[in-house]
């Protein structure tokens, strides 16, 4: 289940990106052991509750984060090297394209204007809700229905990312949604691949390097899980996995166990989108049912973790001798990861390193989060479950991955350390082979760390 893409490309040995300098880092191969109550490691702000942060950072370009104490210019966020696990296809376009695209089949769109339909698809997105969130798509799958579209939003993406910095991405979309003009689901994985290869030749040009992969979505509100997964087996040496999306309540994965019995028999690698609109059942039945080495956003994961001081997270038992593990004042946590008490679900995802692909911005959007400062990606970190930073949906959530790290050490104190943790964790969590995984971490990104001063990882 765990066997990686035999198509993996590894990046070359002495990729350069500009450096940044913070105060000194933890290990983000650490984890603390299983004891009732966990301590956690690093530098992390309030874990308490706080007014909802903006949908869109409104950080300016050069506006200063703490790295550990040290200022640190959006800038040299901006440089160092990232991986995303988790950015849908279809929720990535840019605003232009989607406009040209949208005029050439005569699909009408809420505004005509770049700007104006970037904020349209941010304010529209953020109304709290998962199945509110999914309408937006209704405009971006409208105009992914030919091969030459579906290959211009692949190429984008990946010249994008790499833009950003992202050394490593994996591109994921649903093939079963864009058939409504006629194309068969090979052609619309190979338009798609074809996107990608053309994006990855782009950025080179441009002296940028980046290895892009594809993901290939089922949806959980529909009956083609199993012919999704018999399309990734056919496309094994081109596409890294496989996925499972859509609506969680009233669609668990138990409805769509011989996909992933396939998977399993296949040796394809499996995440699976769980607690992020659905509880704790949700999540177990995607690690312990469906076999998922990864879970997409997993926000549902503080319900077994007694003590946390944060929404969801029920409260420890020592609140009966008087001590409350509720926000102070201030905005901080009395409780918080020291306090924190896993429950068996949260102990087997931690103890065995499920990687889970967090979205900050997208939660706080769809009502999983109730801000940044108060997402449990923090505390989650502290007490060492392997978590990655992800865009979800670029067009969306207005959103790049130096903005998702900029909010986050800005609105919930991470340290640069913290930048490099995640991005090391999302790295060793790719659906790619052992070595090409640690070419990536040992080749690039702890090279481009050790030139800003920071320590190796040991």
């Amino acid at each position: 289940m765990t066997q990686p893409s035999d198509a993996a490309a590894s990046l070359p040995s002495g990729a350069a990106f500009p450096s940044a300098s913070s105060g000194p880092l933890h290990d983000a191969g650490a984890v603390p052991p299983c004891e009732g109550k966990a301590t956690g490691s690093g530098q992390s702000g309030s874990l308490g509750r706080a007014d909802p942060a903006p949908n869109r950072a409104t950080l300016a370009a050069g506006a200063g984060v703490s790295a550990g104490g040290v200022a640190l210019g959006r800038g040299v966020l901006e440089g160092v090297p990232k991986v995303v696990l988790h950015d849908h296809l279809d929720g990535g376009l840019r605003a232009g394209t989607l406009l040209e695209l949208a005029g050439e089949i005569g699909h009408e769109l809420p505004a005509s204007d770049p700007g104006a339909l970037a904020e349209w698809f941010v304010e529209a997105a953020s109304a709290g809700s998962l199945e509110r969130y999914l309408t937006t798509f209704d405009h971006t799958l409208a105009v992914m229905q030919t091969s030459a579209a579906l290959t211009r939003v692949a190429r984008e993406a990946v010249i994008d990312l790499a833009a950003d910095a992202v050394v490593y991405a994996e591109l994921r979309f649903a093939p079963e949604l864009h058939e409504r003009r006629g194309l068969g689901l090979q052609q619309i994985v190979d338009a798609v691949l074809a996107g990608i290869d053309e994006g990855t030749q782009e950025a080179r040009r441009q002296g940028r390097t980046i290895v892009a992969k594809l993901l290939l979505d089922a949806m959980r509100q529909a009956d083609r899980s199993e012919q999704i997964a018999r399309l990734v087996i056919d496309n094994r040496t081109r596409v890294a996995g496989y996925d499972i999306a859509g609506p969680e309540k009233g669609f668990p994965v138990l409805h769509h166990m011989a996909a992933f019995e396939l998977l399993s028999e296949a040796s394809v690698p499996v995440t699976v989108h769980a607690g992020e609109s659905d509880g704790l059942n949700s999540i177990w039945q995607a690690v312990v049912k469906a076999g998922a080495r990864r879970i997409g956003h997993g926000v549902a994961l503080v319900e077994d973790i007694a003590g946390l001081g944060l929404p969801g997270s029920p409260a420890g038992p020592w609140d009966e001798d008087g001590f409350d593990a509720k926000p102070s004042a201030d905005g901080g946590a009395q409780g918080g990861a020291e306090f924190a008490q896993l429950g068996e679900l949260a102990h087997w995802i931690r103890d065995w390193g499920i990687v889970l692909e967090m979205c900050p911005s997208s939660n706080v959007q769809t009502g999983a989060a109730e801000s940044i400062s108060a997402h449990p990606i923090t505390a989650l970190k502290r007490l060492g479950f392997a978590v990655t930073v992800n865009t979800d949906n670029r067009l969306m959530s207005g959103t790049s991955m130096t903005q998702e790290f900029t909010r986050l050490m800005s609105e919930a104190g991470w340290t640069l350390g913290d930048v490099r943790d995640a991005t090391v964790n999302a790295a060793k969590g790719a659906f790619i082979h052992a070595d090409e995984r640690d070419g990536i971490v040992e080749e690039v990104i702890l090279p481009a760390y050790a030139a800003a001063g920071q320590t190796p990882l040991a």
